[in-house]
């Protein structure tokens, strides 16, 4: 049962973020919603934390093409690759995008409208890693009782 929960659930959130990328990246799905995008982050790269710490300028073009392009990647890599360490490392890159998202909405006095999408897929990403975690304990301790039933038997 957890297992179908796990795929779906990598499945659907690659998909997601492989089409939130794709729309940073061109206009292609709808030029309204790039044109958007594009002028957002404007206001972002401003507010990117290394850039008060370090001087660290990034341009908005960059960043935007740069956030756009590990989001499809790590989406593909969640929807398609079926190794569970480059799924985890996937998830982990888009959760710390999503950490940043809702950083950037919140240094830049966006409604929670406009931050609630990155909570909630923060959240389903850290949803999806606790779910990963379980079945790797589950299965690990199925695996050292076995282990131990099966030295018994040979005792016997």
């Amino acid at each position: 049962m957890g297992s179908i929960v796990l795929k779906s659930l990598s499945v659907l959130l690659g998909i997601f973020f492989v089409f939130v990328g794709t729309m940073k990246l061109t206009s292609h799905i709808s030029k309204d919603l790039h044109k958007d995008l594009r002028k957002e982050y404007v206001k972002y790269a401003k507010v990117f934390p290394l850039s008060g710490t370090l001087d660290f300028k990034v341009p908005s073009k960059w960043y935007r093409r740069i956030v756009g392009s590990l989001e499809i990647i790590c989406g593909l890599a969640m929807a398609i690759i079926p190794s569970h360490k480059v799924k985890n490392l996937s998830n982990t890159v888009l959760l710390l995008l999503m950490l940043m998202a809702v950083y950037s909405h919140y240094m830049v006095n966006d409604k929670f409208e406009r931050i609630a999408p990155a909570l909630v897929f923060f959240f389903m990403l850290t949803g999806r890693l606790v779910i990963d975690w379980q079945l790797r304990r589950e299965n690990a301790q199925s695996v050292t009782a076995n282990g131990v039933d099966d030295k018994a038997k040979k005792q016997d």
